[in-house]
């Protein structure tokens, strides 16, 4: 299972950053002024340049995918629905929600918090039903055997 979360890991690093990419480029043509906002102003400002401010989100944007990715064995396991969903939930807030904090993705604020915390639980709904979905799929396709046999 360790080899299996550490692929899973770096497999993650590179899609973490795509995506991390891709949402600069939404807010970047979202703003419409022309320009590429690669980092928050603030992150630039509190890095003493934007390369610095650049490199440092490159980083975490890595991390960010790789705890997402490696988390994701945890659907494997034979745990309850329950367990599986509440560790994953877990693991996913105490990596992700520093690095959100550490790079001004959310204002530092009780209105920041609240506004990352409800996206951040709409994503992992989203992800859950996924997992859901997947799960309830692969249950049918047993028992559709099991009564072949």
């Amino acid at each position: 299972m360790k080899r299996n979360v550490i692929l899973r890991c770096l497999i993650g690093m590179p899609i973490g950053l795509t995506i991390s990419t891709i949402i600069t480029i939404i807010i970047s043509v979202s703003i419409g002024d022309g320009t590429y906002h690669a980092v928050v102003p603030k992150l630039s400002a509190e890095c003493g340049s934007e390369i610095k401010a650049v490199i440092f989100q490159t980083v975490f944007s890595l991390l960010y995918g790789a705890a997402f990715a490696g988390a994701s064995v945890i659907w494997e396991t034979d745990w309850s629905l329950t367990k599986m969903t509440m560790t994953h939930l877990l693991i996913c807030s105490a990596a992700t929600f520093p690095i959100a904090w550490l790079m001004y993705w959310m204002d530092h604020s009780v209105s920041g918090l609240l506004r990352y915390f409800g996206v951040f639980i709409l994503i992992y709904i989203v992800i859950w039903i996924t997992q859901y979905s997947s799960m309830k799929r692969k249950i049918a396709e047993m028992n559709g055997r099991i009564g072949q046999i």
